[in-house]
């Protein structure tokens, strides 16, 4: 199948210090105000083009709000990616995802609070929310056939749904990266823990959170 672009020829054409500029000054602009708020002249201004040129580059704020986000999520699903298609047990995938997730949700925050922002909408624009239901769905396909090997392995509990599985472990590494980078949610981890989470060593989140989900792989009820 060939993925749908939101941008236009002359955006491919364009150099790639242009094109990554526009961008990244895209998810700062729709990560700091919001889809609705953020300014598409404003994000023209800012990346040292004209609001004409942008508009030959993108269709609508709309396409332009797309391609950022595409971008800021094919970050952390190529690391994803190549941690669930290696052979490592499904206990050691799951240590090195909290780390990346540690580590992109500090280091890409922009990212993961437009994503938050436009996920958690329920009058998204079509277009959008087509888009976001594509990044769950890719997403969680990986979780149920990693999970589904890892049971016909032998390498976890056999009692188990690999789909549910699969929910409940992207629902707590969802939380850990929008408690990194988002006010509600950081809040709620200080309310929870007394402990602010850009104060806490990364080693007490990875170990506390692979303590959880081994008992969740390994514990079998009778």
């Amino acid at each position: 199948m060939i993925e749908k672009k939101y941008h236009k020829e002359a955006f491919e054409r364009a150099d790639d210090k242009r094109k990554n500029l526009i961008l990244e000054v895209g998810i700062e602009e729709f990560s700091s105000k919001g889809y609705e708020n953020a300014n598409i002249n404003i994000i023209a201004k800012n990346a040292g083009i004209s609001i004409g040129l942008m508009y030959k580059y993108f269709a609508t704020k709309e396409d332009l709000f797309i391609t950022c986000l595409k971008r800021g999520m094919s970050v952390l699903e190529k690391s994803l990616d190549e941690i669930m298609v290696s052979e490592d047990k499904l206990l050691k995938k799951a240590e090195k995802l909290i780390r990346t997730i540690c580590q992109h949700s500090k280091k890409y925050s922009n990212y993961i609070k437009m994503y938050n922002e436009i996920s958690s909408r329920k009058d998204a624009p079509d277009s959008i929310s087509d888009v976001v239901e594509e990044i769950e769905s890719k997403r969680s396909s990986i979780y149920i056939t990693s999970i589904s090997q890892a049971i016909s392995k032998g390498d976890i509990r056999s009692d188990i749904d690999p789909r549910m599985l699969a929910l409940f472990l992207d629902s707590l590494l969802t939380t850990l990266q929008f408690a990194y980078t988002c006010n509600y949610y950081k809040e709620k981890f200080k309310v929870y823990t007394d402990i602010d989470i850009e104060k806490l060593d990364e080693e007490q989140i990875v170990t506390q959170l692979l303590r959880f989900i081994e008992s969740a792989f390994t514990y079998e009820t009778k």
